[in-house]
């Protein structure tokens, strides 16, 4: 008996542990944007950077071009999100909206298009 409390206790706690340990940083495309949110876009900003009060962001970016590729990598406290986009037309511009939940490890969020660096023209909160 006491050897399966022992195995319980400890599968318990590499359990805990996994847990603690995971990284909660995620990226993805929205594609039904929440009343709230929209009605804080600007359609007139490339840029806007929209907390939702717990964890996550919403990320807002006009563009004319498609976007071809999305990644996002981290750096010590710095989220890095990198989006290539192709086919530039001067008379269409789409709203691309993605959610990013984030640690409270990283303090610094930065946007690169086509490997140049693009800063938020509005960040607001809901």
């Amino acid at each position: 008996m006491k050897k399966i409390l022992i195995l319980v206790v400890l599968v318990f706690a590499i359990l805990s542990a996994c847990n603690f340990s995971s990284s909660t940083l995620s990226f993805s495309e929205i594609e039904n944007v929440p009343n709230n949110v929209q009605e804080k876009i600007n359609a007139n900003l490339k840029l806007q950077l929209i907390n939702d009060g717990e964890k996550g962001s919403y990320i807002i970016f006009h563009s004319s071009g498609d976007i071809e590729r999305t990644d996002v990598e981290t750096e010590g406290d710095k989220v890095t999100i990198h989006f290539d986009v192709s086919n530039p037309q001067d008379d269409v511009e789409k709203q691309y909206t993605y959610y990013l939940t984030t640690d409270p490890e990283y303090d610094v969020i930065t946007v690169l298009v086509n490997g140049e660096e693009m800063p938020f023209e509005v960040v607001t909160s809901l």
